[in-house]
């Protein structure tokens, strides 16, 4: 009986790798779809800028925490997969602590300093650029290369 190529040798994807990926798929793209998307899209069918104003600055603060949530749980997948170390000494878990800097420094101003909206907006975008450079990244314990074949 022969042996297919596909019968053997090929790892499947680990939970925690689909995991993380859609918890990256989340969080990132809800905050560039609610940035990008969504605000403009309620300018432009007519509601009045202080009513956007409301809606973006709850839709902001949900969105930040839900990314918050998401990033807690990616830091775990990412130890679980590569070790504590890889917080401080990949690239990966380095984004995820600019990250979680992030939503930290969104709410410290949001709570403390409620006229900056200035620093919440930066805040918003570095947690955003972070994840799309986050987004570039290997997924942790998959190398996501299929192996050859042998005779």
């Amino acid at each position: 009986m022969s042996k297919f190529a596909t019968s053997k040798g090929r790892r499947p994807l680990r939970a925690g790798a689909v995991l993380w990926q859609l918890a990256q798929m989340l969080w990132v793209g809800g905050l560039w779809l609610l940035h990008i998307g969504l605000l403009p899209v309620l300018g432009k069918i007519g509601l009045a800028p202080l009513l956007i104003d409301e809606i973006a600055g709850m839709l902001n603060a949900l969105m930040v925490g839900f990314a918050a949530a998401c990033v807690v749980f990616q830091v775990l997948v990412l130890i679980q997969a590569e070790g504590l170390v890889s917080l401080w000494r990949d690239i990966r878990g380095q984004l995820l602590l600019v990250a979680l800097g992030a939503c930290a420094m969104y709410f410290a101003v949001r709570i403390g300093w409620p006229q900056a909206v200035r620093w919440q907006v930066f805040s918003y975008l570095v947690l955003g650029f972070s994840g799309l450079l986050l987004v570039l990244q290997p997924v942790p314990g998959w190398s996501g290369r299929v192996r050859e074949a042998h005779p």
